[in-house]
C-alpha cells in the first residue's frame, strides 16, 4: 500500500466512501452505485461495459458525479424498498426527514426507443418537517477524457452533450448552469416532492419531461415489476432476505437483451488499497454466468438461464483453435471476443489505488475449468428447467470431446494468476466434472455419445487426481501439481460430488485448509508468498471461497461450525445485504462491488446448510 494511499485509508478519507457505504441501482442494460451521501458516483450509459458518465469512485476530482443531498448536517439511513431493488437514502436532520427514491425503471423489450433510453429517475421527499435540498449534475463523458457543453433549453431542460453521447436532466426543480455542470438549491416541506430524471437522448430518443404524477407511476411499476420477478423464488429457508437480496442482485448483473451476466458492474475497485489489482469485471465470464445460473435454478428462477443458453448459442459460439480452446473464459455483454486491456493514467484510482483498466487481458488465458462449470450448469437445466435441444446437446459433445484431448495441459488456473502456466488441481476437478456430468446425461436420455471414451477419460483423470494432487507431506489436496501449496479451490471436491465429504482424505484437507487458510470463517485462496501469482502486494480474503467453506462443513456433517461460520459471513455485509469480491484485515469490502460470484455462493451455501439442518 503506497503511503498516500495507507493516510487515506486510515483517516478516512471524505473525497471517497468505503466501497459497502453503496447501494445499486440499475435496469438490466446498465447499473449504478448511489453512495449513502446520496451521491450516484458511478454509472455507465448505456449499458454496463460503456465508458462511464459518473465515475468519481474512481477519481473525485475528474471521474463526475450526481450529487443530491440535504443542504443541513444530517445523519443517513440507506436500505431498499422491500423485495426490490429501489433505493432509499433517508436524511435525519434538526429541522425534518427526507429521503430520496432511486431506481431505474425496466422499459419495454418490445419497444426499440425505449430500450435505448435508460431512465434514471431521483424522487425526493420530505416527510417531516422542512429541509433545504441541493443537487449538482457533474458528468465527465468516456470516462473522463472527452468533452461536452450543457444549455438549459425553453422547457427548463439541462442537455449535455458529448461526443457520440447526449444526457436530457428533467427536474421538477429549478436548475442553473455552472461551468461545466448544473446545480439546483431547493427547499421541500413536510409532504412535497421534486424530482430528477437523467435521460440519454438522441436518434429516436427524444426529450421527455418527468413530472411528480410520471415519477410516481415509474416508481410503481418498478416496485412491481421486481416483486412479480421475487415470486417465482421457491426458496423459503432461514436466510430469506439474504438469499432474496443475493437473487435480486444477481439479476440485477443481467443484460437482457443477450441474457449475459456480468461479474461486476464497475472496474478497477482495489483488491489491496494502493495495490495494482484492479481488474475491469464488466464482462460475462463463462464461470461466473454458469455458477449464477445454477443459483438461479436453484431458486427457481428458469428463464435467466435459458436467456443464458441463448447467449452461449447465439453470441460467443466455439471457435476452432484448437490451442486455445473452444471457448473463450469470458466476452463482452453483446459477445463480442476481443476486449483490448488499457489503463487511464488521467484517473487517480479509488484511494489512489492506481492503475485504473478497462477491458481485461485474462481474455486470452487457458481455463480449463470452465468447461466443467458450464456443462454442470447445462446438466442442471437439463434436470430443473427443460430438456436439452438436440444443437445444445451437439455443442456438449464437441466441448467433452475438446476437454478429453485437452485436460491434461497446464492453464492459468481459476484465479486467472499472471505467474505461468501450472497443472492446477481445480482445473483437473472441473475437466473430471463436465466429463462426468454429460455422462449422466448421456445416460439419463439416451443420447449419442462416445461413452467408452469419455468413461475412460474421466476415470484417468480421477486417479491423476488422487495421486499427483495428494502431498503426503501436507495429508491434504493442494493448489497444483509438483508443489504442497493450499488453495481454497479445492473445497470445490465435494461440491462437484468428486470426492465424498466424509472421506479421511478429504477431512485432513478441510482441516488443513482451516488451520492456514481461514480466519475468523474468512477464507483466502491461497498465500501469494507460498505460490506468487505474478502481482505485488496481498490481497483479502475471498468471500465466495468463505461460503465455500460453510458448504463443504455442513456437507461433513460439522453443521454447527458450518452455521457460526455462515452467521459471521453475514455480518461482513454491507448495510444492504451486498458484498465486494473480498473483505480486508479490519472488516472492509475490497474488489469490484457487488460481485456476482459472492452473492451466487451466498445462495448455494444457505440453501445446502438448510437442507443439512433440516
Amino acid at each position: 500500500m503506497t503511503t498516500v494511499a495507507n493516510e487515506a485509508y486510515r483517516t478516512g478519507s471524505p473525497r471517497y466512501l468505503p466501497i459497502a457505504e453503496h447501494g445499486l441501482i440499475g435496469d438490466l442494460r446498465t447499473a449504478a452505485l448511489v453512495g449513502t451521501n446520496g451521491t450516484i458516483d458511478w454509472y455507465c450509459s448505456p449499458r454496463f461495459d460503456a465508458p462511464s458518465v459518473f465515475a468519481s469512485v474512481l477519481d473525485a476530482d475528474r471521474g463526475g458525479s450526481f450529487e443530491l443531498a440535504a443542504d443541513v448536517p444530517a445523519r443517513t439511513k440507506q436500505f431498499y424498498f422491500p423485495d426490490t431493488n429501489v433505493l432509499i437514502t433517508r436524511f435525519f436532520a434538526e429541522d425534518g426527514v427526507g429521503e430520496i427514491q432511486d431506481f431505474m425503471p425496466i422499459v419495454d423489450a418490445e419497444d426499440s426507443r425505449e430500450t435505448d433510453r435508460h431512465r434514471l429517475i431521483r424522487r425526493v421527499l420530505c416527510v417531516r418537517g422542512a429541509l433545504p435540498f441541493r443537487a449538482r449534475v457533474a458528468p465527465r463523458f468516456h470516462y473522463g477524457e472527452q468533452p461536452h457543453t450543457v444549455r438549459i433549453n425553453e422547457r427548463g431542460v439541462a442537455v449535455f452533450e458529448s461526443d457520440g453521447l447526449s444526457l436530457a436532466l428533467t427536474s421538477t426543480a429549478p436548475l442553473e448552469i455552472d461551468g461545466p455542470d448544473v446545480r439546483s438549491p431547493f427547499k421541500l416541506r413536510e409532504g412535497e416532492v421534486a424530482v430528477f430524471a437523467l435521460d440519454r437522448v438522441g436518434g429516436e430518443v427524444g426529450l421527455r419531461d418527468c413530472p411528480q404524477r410520471e415519477a410516481e407511476r415509474l416508481f410503481e411499476a418498478t416496485v412491481r415489476y421486481w416483486r412479480g420477478w421475487l415470486a417465482a423464488s421457491r426458496y423459503r429457508g432461514r436466510w430469506r432476505e439474504m438469499v432474496h437480496r443475493s437473487a435480486l442482485t444477481l439479476k440485477l448483473l443481467t443484460y437482457a437483451p443477450t441474457g449475459a451476466i456480468v461479474a461486476a458492474p464497475t472496474t478497477s475497485l482495489p483488491e489491496q488499497i494502493g495495490g495494482e489489482r484492479n481488474w475491469d469485471y464488466r464482462y460475462v465470464w463463462i464461470r461466473d454466468a454458469a455458477f449464477g445460473i445454477y443459483a438461479l435454478l436453484r431458486l427457481g428462477f428458469t428463464d435467466e438461464a435459458k436467456a443464458f443458453m441463448r447467449f452461449l448459442s447465439e453470441r460467443a459460439g466455439l471457435s476452432n483453435n484448437p490451442a486455445d480452446g473452444p471457448l473463450q473464459i469470458m466476452y463482452g455483454i453483446d459477445g463480442r471476443h476481443n476486449l483490448p486491456e488499457r489503463e487511464l493514467p488521467h484517473l487517480e484510482g479509488y484511494l489512489n489505488s492506481a492503475p485504473v483498466r478497462v477491458g481485461n487481458d485474462a481474455v486470452h488465458q487457458l481455463q480449463l475449468d470452465i468447461y466443467g462449470a458450464l456443462i454442470d450448469s447445462l446438466y442442471l437445466y437439463d434436470k430443473w428447467g427443460e430438456p436439452l435441444s438436440s444443437d445444445h446437446w451437439d455443442t456438449v459433445c464437441d466441448l467433452v470431446e475438446w476437454v478429453c484431448a485437452n485436460w491434461n495441459q497446464p492453464d492459468e488456473g481459476v484465479w486467472e494468476t499472471r505467474g505461468g502456466r501450472k497443472n492446477f488441481l481445480y482445473s483437473r476437478l472441473m475437466c473430471w466434472v463436465a466429463i462426468e456430468r454429460a455422462i449422466r446425461m448421456a445416460n439419463h436420455r439416451g443420447l449419442p455419445a462416445d461413452l467408452q471414451r469419455w468413461s475412460r477419460t474421466r476415470d484417468t483423470i480421477y486417479r491423476r487426481i488422487m495421486s499427483a494432487g495428494w502431498s503426503e507431506k501436507r495429508k491434504a489436496f493442494v493448489q497444483h501439481e509438483d508443489d504442497d501449496v493450499l488453495d481454497a479451490s479445492v473445497l470445490m471436491m465435494p461440491l462437484a460430488k468428486f470426492v465424498s465429504p466424509t472421506d479421511p482424505k478429504w477431512l485432513s484437507t478441510l482441516d488443513a485448509l482451516g488451520e492456514e487458510l481461514v480466519s475468523d470463517s474468512l477464507v483466502y485462496r491461497y498465500d501469494p508468498q507460498a505460490s506468487p501469482d505474478g502481482l505485488r502486494g496481498e490481497e483479502g480474503t475471498f468471500s465466495i471461497c468463505s461460503f465455500w467453506y460453510v458448504e463443504a462443513l455442513s456437507r461433513a456433517g460439522r453443521t454447527a461450525e458450518a452455521r457460526l461460520a455462515f452467521e459471521k459471513m453475514l455480518t461482513y455485509a454491507n448495510h444492504l445485504g451486498l458484498y465486494a469480491e473480498e473483505i480486508g484485515r479490519t472488516g472492509e469490502q475490497h474488489g469490484n462491488f457487488p460481485q456476482a460470484f459472492t452473492h451466487l455462493s451466498l445462495i448455494s451455501a444457505a440453501f445446502n446448510l438448510d437442507r443439512a439442518l433440516g
